[in-house]
């Protein structure tokens, strides 16, 4: 494995050199920086964390703030993992993943000398975590969009569009009797940021086209997508067009409309809001809005590397949704 030594010989300066190339702490010529970097590359050089450390007075580590609560996805929320931990490398970044559903544990991390800065998830409303990092100042990109974000960086889905862009594709397809089976009591009574967007959207889109905005949460299981399947039919016995914001809960939901004779894609249009393969692992296809979760990842490690760095102010970034069409849903009539 070569080695600092290595590098310095083989570009003809001194280790110093080398140290100053890597940490930026010195102004080294182009021309010195241009064969400091090509060892390196020649020789595969990779330097020790502990080392670059020290040099530079970073960790070289991100905390993910990531709270496994008894209702969330798990699939879905690694998916997320995966997205920050594989642009985290790009970026020759550690990342610790904090899985407590504590707020003290934000202000531990943030207070600490362990990271360099911290990406939240499962942002509320209000988020009572936010003003802590206000206060401490140090660098944090939220991975959801709060009512007030206090100057933070944001990337998520522009959740309220995706509401309005399922029920305007449902309309479009000329059903008129729409119900949307969403997050748990527990996320919605949290005032899950990404929850009320959704429902918002929703709610304000069937409106303007005169329609009833049936909402009915779930529970995030295969037994909580029948109970609330039932629910919606025992409300609207004549829904043709039905929205489903739960993994978790969306097998029984489709078990269920096949049950009561109502199969999803014949004489109900089912869109679901969820990562890709969810969609695509169903029995039948689903039509989907994707929620790109590991691509919301890789952009958080994007905004909070600017932040660390100091080269941007702070960003807010909505992805726009995209709607697939596949073998759930039909035109009506």
């Amino acid at each position: 494995m070569a080695t600092i030594s290595d590098v310095a010989r083989a570009a003809g300066v001194s280790n110093s050199t080398v140290s100053y190339v890597l940490s930026g702490k010195r102004s080294i010529s182009a021309e010195t920086r241009r064969r400091v970097e090509a060892a390196i590359r020649q020789l595969g050089y990779r330097p020790h964390a502990g080392a670059r450390s020290l040099a530079s007075r970073r960790t070289w580590t991100l905390a993910l703030v990531a709270p496994l609560r008894a209702d969330v996805n798990v699939g879905v929320i690694m998916k997320f993992v995966t997205g920050v931990v594989t642009r985290a490398r790009d970026h020759e970044m550690d990342v610790l993943l904090l899985t407590q559903d504590d707020p003290q544990g934000v202000e531990r991390a943030a207070t600490s000398s362990l990271v360099d800065a911290l990406i939240m998830m499962d942002i509320e409303a209000d988020d009572p975590r936010i003003p802590t990092l206000v206060e401490l100042q140090r660098p944090a990109v939220l991975i959801g969009l709060p009512e007030d974000t206090r100057g933070l960086s944001v990337v998520d889905l522009d959740f309220e569009a995706a509401g309005r862009l399922a029920v305007q594709h449902l309309v479009e397809l000329g059903h008129r009797r729409l119900a949307l089976i969403g997050p748990t009591p527990t996320v919605l009574g949290r005032h899950t940021s990404y929850a009320e967007r959704l429902l918002r959207g929703y709610r304000r889109s069937a409106e303007e086209s005169d329609l009833e905005p049936v909402v009915e949460p779930a529970e995030a299981s295969h037994v909580g997508g029948v109970e609330a399947l039932g629910r919606v039919l025992d409300r609207m016995p004549d829904l043709t067009g039905l929205v489903v914001h739960n993994e978790a809960a969306l097998p029984g939901v489709l078990a269920a409309l096949t049950a009561a004779g109502r199969p999803a894609g014949r004489t109900v249009s089912v869109i679901a809001l969820c990562p890709a393969d969810v969609a695509t692992g169903q029995q039948l296809p689903l039509t989907s809005i994707d929620l790109p979760a590991v691509r919301m990842g890789e952009i958080a490690v994007d905004l909070a590397m600017a932040r660390i760095e100091g080269v941007e102010d702070p960003e807010i970034r909505l992805l726009m949704p995209r709607l697939t069409e596949r073998e759930s849903t039909f035109r009506l009539g």
